[in-house]
């Protein structure tokens, strides 16, 4: 067991550089007492860390320092390439072209993982979208706050300065987690609802947790704006609501009928659009108010299209 955490310290710490005994203690779950036993267990095994004191100090491995290059065995590098080959079809950019052609290069001749092909084409939105991630992509590296204007559910329209912090994918769009100055807190913003979106001069006012952290917490703390549906599907709606609903059947008829539930996050439209689309064939049975939205929305709908 203590060698497996030596190696995940020691994969970890060249993979972020610089880190302190606290995050490391909590990432390994261990005290930060032991932290300092495996760096000097890892210091007699030839591997060079150094650690410095202060505000900003932490354990460090030397940059002259490089891992083995086969810890990598072939059934590891399939997965890398088949992971970056995956990615290459949702997201263009001339690095990752050229560490998909690195990869490439160094699989070459090596068994590969045939069984397995990623195709994320579907996620590679229009130009404006890709020109968005470049400027973030280039924002983040450079600790620069960007502005921008943000159309909301409301549809109204705000000028906003965010201190970017990771960009995801999720809810079948991109989306940037920034710290956002006006609210003084971390909020997700969805790439295409931007516009003018430009890089100030200012830089960012404070230190950020690792991404991951951060999203996590984000999305615990946001957990209230979810909405748990249940739905009564006719047997021809049952796979549609299953595959883009993730739903859980909960009851099945003998007529092919079933009730389902879904947990959907409730500011994001993409849902309520697939049960007006379905129409009769999927009938909300709670919670009410999503009931009375959807009346509302086909008087709407009749207002406008009928005779």
């Amino acid at each position: 067991m203590k060698l497996d955490r030596l190696l995940g310290i020691t994969i970890y710490m060249l993979n972020r550089g610089k880190v302190n005994a606290r995050l490391l203690a909590e990432k390994f779950e261990v005290s930060q007492r032991t932290i300092q036993r495996d760096m000097e267990a890892l210091n007699l095994a030839g591997i060079p860390v150094v650690s410095t004191y202060g505000t900003d100090g932490g354990y460090e491995i030397l940059d002259t320092f490089r891992m083995d290059r086969l810890l990598a065995d072939d059934s590891d590098s399939s997965f890398i390439l088949t992971a970056l080959k995956g990615l290459a079809t949702a997201y263009v950019n001339p690095r990752l072209e050229s560490a998909l052609a690195k990869a490439q290069a160094l699989h070459k001749g090596k068994p590969g993982a045939a069984d397995l092909i990623l195709d994320f084409s579907v996620l590679r939105e229009n130009p404006e979208t890709q020109e968005r991630l470049s400027i973030i992509r280039e924002a983040i590296a450079r600790k620069s706050v960007v502005a921008f204007d943000y159309a909301g559910q409301s549809g109204l329209c705000r000028r906003r300065e965010v201190e970017p912090v990771v960009l995801t994918y999720k809810w079948y769009a991109w989306y940037l987690f920034a710290y956002c100055t006006d609210v003084e807190d971390y909020r997700l913003f969805k790439l295409v609802r931007m516009d003018k979106l430009s890089v100030t001069r200012k830089q960012w006012q404070r230190e950020h947790d690792e991404p991951e952290r951060l999203l996590a917490r984000h999305t615990s703390a946001e957990s209230g704006r979810y909405l748990e549906l249940k739905l009564l599907c006719k047997a021809e709606a049952k796979s549609a609501v299953l595959e883009y609903l993730n739903g859980r059947v909960e009851v099945e008829g003998e007529n092919g009928e079933v009730i389902v539930t879904a947990r959907v996050l409730e500011e994001e439209r993409v849902w309520y659009g697939m049960l007006v689309g379905l129409g009769g064939k999927v009938k909300v049975l709670e919670p009410e108010r999503i009931k009375q939205k959807l009346r509302e929305t086909a008087h709407d709908i009749l207002a406008v299209n009928g005779e």
